[in-house]
């Protein structure tokens, strides 16, 4: 007999619990081993506890184990240590061995579904539903969520939302540290709950890789790369040291020490699965990654896309991801590039035609006779720059040809957390077998095997031209035939992404300056800074080995790189500077100035270091437009440099060849790059390589024994990692005089009771924004300005401004990265209407700092919005860019769209992103921003629901509030994710 007995939260009892089942219907006896003696608690749809005999439970119920509830059930009842039940996969019936000479080696045979929808699935999305069949246990994955992502050809439209749980996580230490910070805070939080503060600790493996902390300080000189690294050392000797306390307090965290390479290039030699063999199942690699450009590994046929760090968190927790099943763009590619063509200008052109298309918030996946023309390096530089092209993932199903770089990128290496299918020949044929087995492994040349898109777009490879993409953005691709008249064009038009205003009369200023003891000459378009930098192109050979084969030309005919512009090669891992080396380029490199100055992302997120202050003040006194030109894959203003206004995404060869040239105001086609000391011009053709002279050079001399040698040795890397003295209690002690790590306030106040979501009255505008406001934007990376409040700050604890460091280093202080928000020299801000890291104090009409503003607001007790145009919060997966908008006091945002991975950031803090209706704007609706605001929370929250804002001159509209699931819903509810998850585990 059933009877009730309360809810879990009131329910009080001496009897001992075996399993607290959810109540669903009639079903067959259960197995013999599970017929137990004892009290079954059953929940209701109503969440009322029914008691029963277990027995009567297993006979006329199924029944499933609620973690949630029974972690409920330990902290409220006095009840024994209890059994739990084993819960059966309703999918148990597809398992079988792969090898049936093995059959403890065994995996969820999806082909034996039955399902004809199946084989029409994009494999992208066939990915998704392993995990969901995998993992089915009716509570957090149902069956219902199978079936959702089976019907994916009706389902796509229908904002349907499934849960994803990744394999793996992945991290750099930008965002790294801030989540290492907050596992830190959490457990406090959780033990000052009276819960067990070791319950915070990854049950997902995760690796952190050290790859964003190092600048071009010193370059030109065999010493760079020393000098940098000890620089870095010693700039965040605090943060390693926290660091490497997180990888011995907590499990399942690996972490990469620095000087190892960037994190994406590492991911895709080495870190990468392709299929996990683990607790007996072979299933597909996928991960999550605190990093925009995480989809790089989409090239290599692992799924992954990149999520806050606050996503990232609950991830690591267990925690599967709640997503929308997204429609899937098939990207066709058919024909063979021209012979001059490199991946660099395949993915500007790529890049360029998919913003057209529109693919936010879309998979796109590549299939076609053209995909089996790349090499896997190739698809890897297409894929990481998905993020500029707006899409969650870029995929690119395995083939034979991931196989083979499989082959090439050879290892046997068993990590701390689990081992698995490693590159060795033997186990290579199991990715295979597996692959093929549950048809996840494809033929580009079978259009049998195309399955079907949401819809179909085509770049035929023949018409690809070289490429550069600018001067703001990387969407904005130039052909480097119109590249001197596009610079024209900008240099005179409205200041805008492609607009720089400067009045005619000042196009041809000239400015004289002197540099170690000569005199040269700047002018508008003149390059001051040529990096080799990115994951996106230095883990590809092909460019790599074509800079160095240009250089080696180039010197050959006599040509330099002036001494004053900024030249720096940071390759990706060691393998780079192993086969540039070996097949003897490295010297001619260095030769033109590009000495290897570091493993990392330098340039590319803007730690650049400083120019000569020569060229600082010939820039400053002329009001040049001075250029930067990079291998990189973001040139959003005021990331690369502050003082180079216009910034160029290139190939490396393209990097070097405008680095000899000196400025972007050139045409190759019909200029001669540079006149050699006889006085003989040299045009770029005569020293560019050809596809098949730097096929010749990669064949011969990228070979497995240096991914091997490299990779063999990489937690060796570093000698002052090695010795890096760090504590290993389980909960952090946290230093007051600290600059750099300090115990956030997120937490502060928190209690187990849930509190009512809290409506928004008379809120005042903090910022008034235009479109494609950028994580950069809110959140600078970059160095710390000597004016800023942040500055301000680390002077009054005692820091001089050559300490300072950036802030993307000193993400583990919420001190500095509250007071860093909004602070990049290049955000326009309607109020004032001009470039300025300022906001207008609307109560006093004073112009001040952002953050001077929200603390005047916040001590009066006024809330604060911000209203914003097109794709707010574009750029880099930077959970600061939430964290520090919410310690403001910003309680909501008013945008006619946002960037995918903000969004879910804003609402991982319990921010509110409210989004126009369509066809409204700030401007349509007749918004200063000076109003106040009001917006009253329903008692009943549902996704998309549309809600009215009020304001007081007595207008209202309506906006939509972007909780796109329920899961985002009860985030908010909670405050934000990481309030979730403590009242989960306290």
């Amino acid at each position: 007999m059933l009877r009730s007995v309360g809810t879990s939260r009131n329910i009080t009892t001496s009897r001992r619990v075996v399993a607290v089942m959810r109540l669903q219907g009639d079903l067959p006896t259960a197995d013999k081993h599970q017929r137990r003696s004892g009290c079954a608690l059953l929940l209701d749809a109503k969440g009322v506890l029914w008691a029963t005999s277990l027995l009567e439970c297993l006979t006329r119920f199924c029944f499933v184990i609620s973690p949630t509830l029974l972690t409920n059930l330990e902290s409220c009842t006095d009840a024994q240590p209890r059994m739990s039940a084993t819960v059966r996969n309703p999918f148990q019936h597809i398992v079988e061995p792969l090898d049936l000479n093995d059959p403890k080696q065994q995996f969820y045979n999806l082909s034996k579904l039955g399902d004809p929808r199946y084989a029409r699935l994009p494999f992208s999305i066939r990915v998704l539903l392993e995990s969901a069949v995998r993992n089915c246990d009716e509570f957090l994955v149902k069956r219902s969520d199978v079936e959702s992502i089976l019907n994916w050809k009706q389902t796509q439209t229908q904002t349907v939302e499934v849960p994803f749980r990744p394999a793996r996580v992945i991290l750099q230490d930008f965002t790294g540290v801030p989540a290492v910070v907050d596992f830190a805070a959490m457990r406090d939080a959780v033990t000052k709950l009276g819960g067990d503060p070791e319950k915070i600790n990854p049950v997902c493996p995760a690796d952190l890789v050290i790859d964003h902390s190092i600048q071009v300080d010193f370059n030109r000189k065999s010493d760079s790369l020393h000098k940098n690294q000890d620089l870095e050392f010693d700039r965040n000797r605090e943060r390693f040291q926290f660091l490497k306390w997180g990888s011995k307090a907590f499990k399942n965290l690996r972490i990469i020490p620095p000087g190892s390479g960037i994190v994406h290039q590492v991911n895709l030699e080495y870190l990468a699965r392709v299929v996990f063999n683990q607790d007996g199942f072979f299933y597909p690699d996928s991960l999550v990654g605190t990093d925009s450009h995480t989809t790089m590994i989409d090239g290599l046929g692992v799924l992954g896309w990149g999520v806050g760090g606050i996503e990232a968190e609950a991830v690591m927790l267990g925690q599967p991801i709640s997503m929308v099943l997204p429609e899937v763009v098939g990207y066709k590619l058919s024909g063979k590039p021209d012979k001059f063509i490199t991946s660099t200008d395949i993915v500007l052109t790529v890049t360029k035609h998919l913003r057209q298309v529109g693919v936010v918030g879309k998979f796109v996946e590549f299939f076609g006779p053209g995909v089996a023309q790349l090499s896997i390096a190739d698809r890897a530089t297409i894929a990481n720059m998905c993020p500029e092209y707006g899409a969650t993932a870029a995929f690119f199903p395995v083939d034979d040809v991931s196989i083979q770089y499989l082959k090439q990128t050879v290892l046997k290496v068993c990590l701390h957390f689990c081992i698995y299918l490693g590159r060795e020949a033997e186990k290579q044929a199991y990715i295979t077998k597996y692959l093929k087995a549950v048809a996840m492994f494809r033929d580009y040349t079978d259009v049998a095997q195309d399955p079907d898109f949401t819809t179909v777009v085509e770049l035929d490879l023949t018409t690809v031209v070289p490429c550069c993409s600018g001067p703001k953005r990387p969407q904005d691709r130039i052909a480097v035939s119109n590249m001197k008249t596009d610079f024209e064009a900008c240099l005179g038009a409205k200041q805008g992404f492609k607009g720089f205003q400067v009045a005619q009369k000042h196009h041809n200023t000239v400015v004289p300056f002197h540099f170690n003891g000569s005199e040269y000459f700047l002018s508008h378009g003149s390059v001051v800074i040529a990096a080799i930098t990115s994951c996106t192109n230095t883990s590809n050979p092909s460019v790599m080995l074509g800079a160095g084969l240009l250089a080696k030309k180039a010197i050959e005919c006599g040509l330099s790189v002036k001494p004053y512009i900024k030249t720096s090669l940071s390759p990706g891992s060691g393998v780079v500077t192993s086969y540039l080396k070996e097949s003897g380029v490295m010297e001619y490199l260095s030769q033109l100035g590009f000495e290897v100055v570091g493993y990392g992302c330098m340039t590319c997120i803007g730690n650049s270091g400083p120019l000569p202050v020569p060229v600082v003040e010939a820039i400053t006194q002329g009001e040049l437009v001075a250029a930067g030109i990079l291998s990189g894959n973001r040139n959003f203003e005021g990331r690369v440099h502050p003082n180079t206004r216009a910034n160029y995404l290139a190939s490396p060869p393209l990097v070097i060849a405008y680095a000899i040239a000196g400025t972007v105001k050139i045409d190759f086609e019909n200029e001669p790059i540079a006149v050699n000391c006889e006085g003989k011009a040299i045009f770029l053709r005569d020293i560019w390589p050809t596809r098949e002279e730097i096929q010749a050079v990669e064949r011969t001399f990228v070979i497995p024994s240096m991914f091997k040698e490299v990779y063999e040795k990489i937690d060796k890397v570093n000698k002052r990692w090695e010795a890096l003295d760090a504590p290993s209690d389980k909960l952090y002690t946290w230093d007051p005089k600290s600059t750099y790590i300090k115990s956030p306030p997120f937490f502060d106040g928190l209690t187990k009771k849930l509190q009512p979501p809290k409506s928004i009255h008379d809120a005042c505008v903090l910022l008034s924004l235009g479109d494609s406001v950028t994580t950069d934007h809110i959140s600078p990376a970059g160095n710390i300005a000597r004016n800023s409040s942040a500055a301000r700050y680390l002077t009054n604890r005692g820091l001089n401004s050559r300490d300072y460091n950036s802030y993307g280093s000193r993400r583990g202080n919420d001190a500095v990265m509250a007071r860093g928000t909004f602070a990049n020299i290049r955000l326009f801000n309607k109020f004032i209407n001009k470039q300025a890291p300022q906001t207008i104090h609307l109560p006093t009409g004073e112009t001040m700092d952002v953050f001077d503003a929200a603390e005047r607001y916040q001590q009066a007790g006024i809330p604060l919005m911000v209203l914003a145009g097109k794709e707010y919060g574009s750029g880099s997966s930077r959970d600061w860019a939430a964290k520090g908008p919410f310690l403001l006091g910003i309680m909501a945002v008013v945008a006619e769209s946002y960037e995918r991975i903000h969004r879910s950031n804003l609402v991982g803090m319990g921010v509110i992103p409210l989004q126009y209706l369509a066809g409204d704007t700030a401007d349509s609706l007749g918004l200063t921003g000076r109003e106040r605001y009001t917006i009253i929370m329903p008692e009943q929250l549902t996704p998309r629901m549309i809600v009215d804002v009020k304001l007081d001159t007595g207008k209202t509209f309506q906006a939509r509030m972007r909780f796109d699931t329920d899961v985002e819903l009860a985030y908010f509810r909670h405050g934000g994710i990481l309030n979730y998850m403590i009242r989960k585990m306290s």
